[in-house]
């Protein structure tokens, strides 16, 4: 079942998601939507943040994209990324690791707003896949900078908040427009 995306404005979105004890019924029923929900957007990642909920869980998936490849270790050993999508990563953590890139990056809570943002090449995650597994990967590319985007989710931090301070003057107008007609609407709402 598609969820409502909360765009930026929305107070959920700066909230640091919980831990997840148990993979329960209704976890498994809300990993199922977010998935549902990403793509239907045509997005490559999805923290629970986004769809309302304030807990530590994301899903990713970055399968297709050739234009930014992706890479992935196992135990040290590379693995193809295409074959270990999508993820579900429940209480992530993270290891930032490697040179800093600078891209392009949007977010599916600013619909239409892009902007290069500078982040570490490389990334270590351990988190709990929807099975209740621990998972471990070493991830360059589109994948580690997916991984950092949606784990800052879940820490309350939008990607606006790793824009220079330059490139946030260029969108003020655009991110005051946006978070005034988010607020609005959940004015209309109560």
């Amino acid at each position: 079942m598609k969820l409502e995306i909360r765009k930026y404005g929305d107070p959920v979105l700066r909230q640091k998601g919980a831990r997840i004890e148990k993979v329960t019924p209704e976890i498994k029923k809300l990993i199922a939507d977010m998935f549902d929900t990403m793509y239907e957007a045509h997005g490559v990642g999805l923290a629970a943040q986004q769809v309302g909920h304030a807990l530590q869980l994301t899903v990713i998936d970055v399968r297709g994209i050739k234009d930014r490849p992706s890479t992935m270790q196992i135990n040290g050993k590379p693995v193809d990324p295409e074959t270990q999508m999508p993820l579900v990563l429940i209480n992530p953590e993270v290891k930032l690791s490697g040179e800093t890139f600078t891209g392009p990056e949007g977010c599916l809570s600013f619909p239409e707003i892009f902007a290069d943002i500078t982040r570490p090449g490389e990334v270590d995650l351990t988190a709990t896949d929807e099975k209740g597994h621990q998972i471990s990967f070493h991830a360059g590319g589109l994948l580690a900078k997916a991984v950092q985007h949606e784990f800052d989710h879940l820490q309350g931090i939008l990607f606006i908040d790793r824009m220079g301070s330059e490139t946030k003057r260029e969108f003020k107008a655009e991110l005051e427009a946006l978070s005034d007609e988010t607020k609005a609407a959940l004015k209309k709402k109560k």
